[in-house]
């Protein structure tokens, strides 16, 4: 297949983008290398990714019509991976413009470019986040989310609703991905782990929310992927199932689905930096804070859907994945960064 990934030099695009070349797909990389984070972190990940013969880089904006148009017009994509975003939840209390352009202007002109090239099946990048104030646990994509508590994530259920009005109106299949609390090697600067890593190695404190009281569902990357590339091969389809009376947010009677996709276990902040301590071999000089606005205090993923969907089953565990991005941080930066 030829695919395309937007986000190609982030995180988790990298990976996955990365997972299908060693596949033997055809992959374009789409970014607009912005220094949201450190520029040459994502280079280095393109150099890797363009070591592929069959990987095609493109730089540019998806806030950027006629960029998009453009990319569009080369031979038909297969399938379309949308994980280009402007991430962070406390980055949106202050750069509110930022997540306007990327998140919903830049998702519309995907939106559009896959209703004109009549793609086979979008997949693209939703968030945890979109669960707010909800307290029922698990969360579940059965649940309602009208209730965000940031910026970041009202884009993100946005993101849905969108997705939901171009698969009803065009017949177009979405499937939207929630992540939770992505983790591993060449993971992103702002990120806990990054940031406690490099915080403990160079003998700083690091800032500790909600006393350490916080819960995350922390997912490894490879499980990740794994998820990813699986739920872009099943196209979504119509639930006959769903009732007009009565809907569920989680199917639709339109080709649109919505997944969680985590590790279904999750673990208090503080023990996830004992993990760390662990692995590093030394201690953490923790300082201890309240929960900050947009944060909130627990999540925990119910993937039943899509490990009926896709067979997902997320296998690594936590300390496992930290050790893992351990070895590579002290590998990529030397100990340091």
């Amino acid at each position: 297949m030829n695919v395309l990934v937007t986000g190609a030099a982030g995180f988790i695009g990298y990976h996955v983008a990365n997972a299908l070349l060693e596949r033997g797909e055809s992959v374009t990389g789409f970014d607009n290398l912005n220094d949201y984070y450190d520029v040459t972190l994502k280079e280095a990940r393109l150099q890797r990714l363009s070591a592929h013969p069959a990987f095609t880089f493109v730089k540019g904006d998806l806030a950027d019509s006629a960029a998009v148009d453009a990319l569009f017009a080369v031979p038909p994509f297969d399938r379309v991976i949308h994980l280009a975003a402007q991430a962070g939840v406390r980055y949106s209390l202050t750069h509110p413009g930022s997540y306007v352009q990327s998140n919903l202007v830049g998702f519309l002109h995907i939106l559009e470019a896959c209703r004109h090239a009549q793609m086979p099946h979008l997949t693209y990048a939703s968030s945890s986040s979109v669960y707010g104030l909800n307290a029922h646990f698990p969360f579940s994509v059965h649940d309602n989310v009208d209730h965000p508590v940031s910026l970041y994530a009202a884009t993100k259920k946005a993101n849905e609703l969108m997705a939901h009005t171009y698969s009803h109106l065009y017949n177009l299949p979405t499937t939207g991905l929630r992540f939770f609390t992505v983790y591993g090697p060449w993971g992103r600067p702002d990120m806990a782990l990054f940031k406690f890593t490099k915080a403990i190695l160079a003998g700083e404190p690091i800032d500790v929310y909600n006393h350490g009281r916080m819960r995350r569902d922390f997912t490894y990357i490879d499980d990740i992927v794994q998820g990813v590339v699986r739920t872009a091969d099943q196209i979504a389809q119509p639930d006959p199932a769903w009732d007009a009376t009565q809907p569920d947010p989680g199917i639709s009677s339109a080709p649109y689905r919505v997944y969680n996709i985590g590790n279904h276990t999750p673990v208090e902040l503080d023990t996830f930096i004992t993990y760390i301590e662990e692995a590093l071999g030394r201690k953490a000089v923790r300082n201890l804070l309240p929960m900050q606005p947009g944060d909130v205090k627990a999540t925990s993923a119910d993937v039943e859907d899509l490990r009926r969907a896709v067979g997902f089953a997320p296998a690594t565990p936590l300390k496992t994945g930290i050790t893992r991005f351990i070895e590579w941080y002290q590998d990529y930066y030397g100990g340091q960064a």
